[in-house]
């Protein structure tokens, strides 16, 4: 099992169904774990579930508080935070011409800014103590491009080459920086999908099936344990090989 012991670990986007088998797979291997959200019931569910998660509920997009925000965070922690998990994200999803600009910079303000944002003000942390892990959650559609996700697809590009980017600045500091990029995984969306639709995206997928939460949560404890310690500026596709990089 992978040994997480003694680890603070912040988790943005805590709340979903992929946010929801990080925290299992984390608390499992022993780390001390401050869960992040904007939805105060699920928050709630979670401190209900797991006694020994932090919790904390702020919305992202407000940029003009992430240095308030990390510095929270840091003090839960007694001023040490050692993996940082960017997995909150939204879609408004609209074919390119009918796209309002709206729909466009709201996605791309939280995101991608939302993300280096935080990203920056947590490696000033981990800058102090000269070592840190942060784990960018992207998607298989950054890669792919999708219908009607123009800025969704956009923002996880984005947060792609921002990663290696902060990789290469970083990694003189012992501070990895990678991606999770997850294809279509088991979720309340993807059970609204017909039946038809669904068998034709499976054959898609070189493993002819979708993905389970677990998948991308088992990815991420690895690279937030010591086993991936010499990985940076790589993405890790979690999609059954229904894209190769």
């Amino acid at each position: 099992m992978i040994n997480l012991k003694n680890l603070n670990i912040l988790v943005t986007g805590a709340t979903g169904v992929i946010g929801n088998s990080i925290l299992d797979n984390l608390t499992l291997a022993g780390s001390k774990i401050l869960a992040t959200g904007t939805n105060e019931d699920k928050l709630k569910i979670i401190k209900e579930k797991y006694k020994d998660i932090e919790t904390l509920k702020f919305n992202i997009s407000d940029h003009k508080n992430i240095d308030e925000f990390v510095e929270n965070c840091s003090s839960i922690f007694s001023n040490k935070i050692d993996v940082l998990i960017n997995n909150a994200g939204i879609t408004q999803d609209n074919l390119s011409i009918r796209m309002k600009e709206d729909e466009w910079k709201k996605v791309i303000d939280i995101n991608l800014t939302s993300t280096f944002l935080i990203s920056k003000h947590v490696i000033k942390k981990m800058l102090k103590v000269k070592k840190g892990k942060v784990i960018n959650i992207t998607s298989v559609v950054g890669h792919t491009g999708n219908i009607g996700q123009a800025n969704y697809a956009a923002s996880k590009a984005g947060i792609i080459a921002m990663s290696k980017s902060l990789a290469l600045e970083y990694g003189k500091k012992n501070i990895t920086v990678n991606c999770v990029s997850p294809g279509f995984i088991k979720s309340d969306m993807t059970d609204k999908i017909s039946e038809d639709h669904t068998e034709l995206l499976k054959s898609r997928i070189s493993l002819n099936k979708f993905g389970n939460p677990e998948d991308v949560a088992n990815t991420i404890a690895f690279l937030s344990s010591n086993l991936s310690d010499y990985i940076t500026g790589e993405t890790i596709h979690v999609n059954g090989g229904m894209y190769f990089s």
